[in-house]
């Protein structure tokens, strides 16, 4: 049918139209619902041509249309229905397998102690919402988790910055690793000293398994396509998102609430898909200023908590600095509230924050001046 279809240039010329291979997914989606169209019109026909047969029975010619709408449904169905024979086998497995492994954590660790005791980890099909104010460290927070997951446990970790560019989030990174502060970094102020700790925090972080994208106001096709690459092609095991409100909704006419909760929607149902746990940044009302935030004041759609997983926010007076041991490092009090946890504990975590480092750190390993 290849005359029908418009011809060979014609059917070459296609491939000159389509923006990028990316979107493959969201295409043949298109492909399958014209033909999904097509078979309801055919079907449609047949039964209205039976319905003028006076031959035959009226319950017969119904018998014979559900038959036919339930084999288009049956076609286009892909939800999968699990018996207790299939659940409770691999259930036991699951619980055999984490007896074993007692004592360690099931899931990807974020390297703030009390905060893993609680999750075990950050676990596989997870939604994990970070919300704060901004200047609060979502940004710092994020960094600071993917430096124990990439550059100490050498777990391949994604990361989508939608706000810094790569070489910016790189900087960050070598400040956090080398502990140089930042201003020293930017304005070249080093010493000797330091520039033996960025060398030796070079070679760490170039053999690190951390993959940034930083395209700016990326869509949200495009992120699940980029998402979906790098854990075909990297292998990561969790991504990081900064930050949601920053994605661009396909359906850029539609109410602002309405964009966010498609996009939130969507996050989840990739981190089901891709089996991962994907960690969300989130700005939180201006009505939080000052006050400890709740899920109510998570900006941009009620649905963001209802699809997340896990909703934790960062909470701290932004003057209350105290010395570490060395006298340099000024910290300053943080917390994380984790304030919703489907499969745990809710509760605080008592943190600090090495400003000039934008760093987290454990106040336990904090007092002996790490």
């Amino acid at each position: 049918k290849l005359e029908a279809a418009g011809g060979a240039a014609y059917v070459s010329s296609l491939t000159d139209v389509v923006p990028t291979s990316g979107n493959v997914e969201y295409y043949a989606k298109i492909v399958l619902d014209q033909s999904t169209r097509r078979s309801l019109i055919k079907t449609s026909r047949e039964i209205k041509a039976d319905s003028f047969d006076e031959t035959k029975d009226s319950r017969v010619i119904l018998e014979e249309a559900e038959q036919k709408i339930f084999k288009l449904t049956d076609i286009n169905q892909t939800t999968k229905v699990y018996g207790m024979n299939d659940i409770v086998p691999k259930t036991i497995q699951l619980i055999d397998t984490r007896y074993k492994n007692r004592g360690a954590l099931s899931g990807i660790p974020s390297g703030i102690n009390k905060l893993d005791s609680m999750t075990s980890g950050f676990q596989n099909s997870e939604m994990i919402i970070i919300g704060a104010r901004p200047s609060m460290g979502k940004t710092a927070l994020a960094l600071s988790m993917m430096e124990t997951i990439a550059i100490d446990k050498k777990i391949p970790c994604g990361f989508f910055s939608l706000e810094m560019a790569a070489d910016q989030i790189g900087q960050r990174l070598l400040s956090q690793v080398a502990r140089v502060p930042g201003t020293k970094i930017r304005s070249g102020m080093l010493k000797i000293e330091d520039f033996k700790k960025l060398q030796d925090a070079a070679v760490v972080c170039f053999n690190a398994p951390l993959y940034i994208c930083d395209t700016p106001n990326m869509k949200l096709l495009d992120l699940r396509a980029m998402a979906r690459r790098m854990k075909v092609n990297q292998g990561v095991k969790i991504i990081f998102i900064d930050y949601i409100g920053l994605i661009t909704s396909e359906n850029p006419d539609a109410q602002m609430f309405e964009q966010q909760s498609a996009i939130s929607k969507s996050l989840k149902s990739l981190a089901r898909e891709l089996e991962i746990p994907i960690v969300v940044l989130c700005q939180v009302a201006r009505a939080a200023e000052g006050d400890e935030p709740n899920l109510a004041q998570l900006r941009g759609s009620g649905s963001i908590e209802q699809d997340a997983d896990m909703v934790m926010f960062i909470h701290g007076n932004r003057n209350a600095n105290k010395e570490t041991n060395e006298g340099y490092n000024p910290v300053q009090d943080r917390k994380i509230i984790v304030a919703k946890q489907r499969n745990g504990p809710i509760g605080t975590v008592e943190l600090g924050f090495q400003a000039n480092l934008t760093r987290f750190v454990n106040l336990e390993r904090n007092k002996s001046g790490e």
